[in-house]
């Protein structure tokens, strides 16, 4: 069975106003989220379900659905702050939805097949898709509690103009994820030869190998993770800090490492040799308009994608 591509897009239209994720970064105004549609399906993909939310439904499918609808099976589905098990009900003062794992969750009802979670405004890059596809292709079928997670090298995922926030892993000699650490700082460093360093929680630089693998928010799952999802989110909820806090989220991390440290299921970490590249600060649009129209001259991609 074909897996499914799986674009987290429900901040499209809000923060950004849709700008960011929309913005026109190729040759033909291509985004970044069109260079991922295209690498899914030249890795074999077979449908592509976006999450978006439901005021922005029109727009999205007149700019956005409609050039991919007649390339690959297309499906919406819908993240609202008020999409809740039965018996919870939105904290007063509440305005953001539940994140990552909450706009996961929103599949469930059209996704039945292995499927691999993104981000809709990072390049990932073709090796990425083809690594977590292939994982997901060769799955047996009905499987359960196997998933993976495309583990980036450190140094192919930084910005010459600022630092970066990641997720650090480690694994086991299986290359079954352990654990995710959020390193909120991460650089290179002029004053130690250029070495990549991150900041501790006592305020400290402490060295990091540059192929470490990090989280990129790439993960490849079964239709399974959604029953563990919906049970572990009414747990979420029913603990009175995460009512209290305005802001708690849901994390696709916070659910994994759950899940791992059960024993319940395992996540392999997929080497890939992509280099992400993303606009985390306004000075990385031109380095990526320039690194995109760098991979259309060597022919990775064509001029005119869709």
């Amino acid at each position: 069975m074909k897996p499914t591509l799986f674009l987290l897009a429900a901040g499209m239209g809000s923060r950004y106003g849709g700008l960011k994720q929309l913005d026109g970064l190729g040759p033909n105004g291509e985004t970044i989220m069109d260079y991922s549609i295209y690498d899914a399906i030249q890795a074999g993909f077979g449908k592509i379900v976006w999450v978006i939310r439901k005021d922005f439904e029109e727009q999205f499918r007149t700019q956005i659905l409609s050039k991919y609808e007649h390339k690959v099976p297309c499906e919406l589905c819908f993240q609202a702050l008020d999409a809740l098990p039965e018996g919870f009900s939105v904290p007063e003062g509440r305005v953001k939805p539940w994140g990552t794992n909450h706009a996961v969750l929103m599949g469930k009802d059209v996704i039945k097949e292995p499927f691999c979670v993104i981000n809709c405004d990072d390049f990932y890059g073709r090796d990425a898709f083809m690594q977590i596809g292939k994982f997901l292709a060769n799955l047996p079928e009905g499987s359960k509690n196997e998933y993976a997670m495309v583990g980036f090298r450190c140094c192919n995922t930084l910005s010459e103009n600022g630092s970066v926030a990641r997720g650090v892993c480690a694994y086991n000699e299986k290359r079954h994820l352990t654990d995710v650490v959020e390193r909120t700082e991460i650089l290179r460093q002029a004053d130690k030869g250029n070495a990549i360093c991150f900041k501790d929680e006592q305020g400290e630089w402490q060295p990091l190998d540059e192929n470490v693998p990090v989280s990129m928010n790439m993960w490849g799952f079964t239709p399974d993770y959604f029953d563990y999802s919906e049970a572990y989110f009414k747990e979420f909820l029913s603990d009175p800090k995460n009512m209290e806090n305005l802001k708690a989220e849901f994390f696709i991390p916070l659910m994994v490492n759950k899940l791992i440290n059960d024993g319940t299921a395992t996540c392999e970490v997929l080497d890939t040799t992509s280099k992400w590249f993303g606009v985390t600060y306004a000075a990385d649009r031109q380095a990526t308009v320039d690194r995109i129209q760098q991979l259309v001259d060597e022919g990775v991609y064509p001029n005119k994608l869709f």
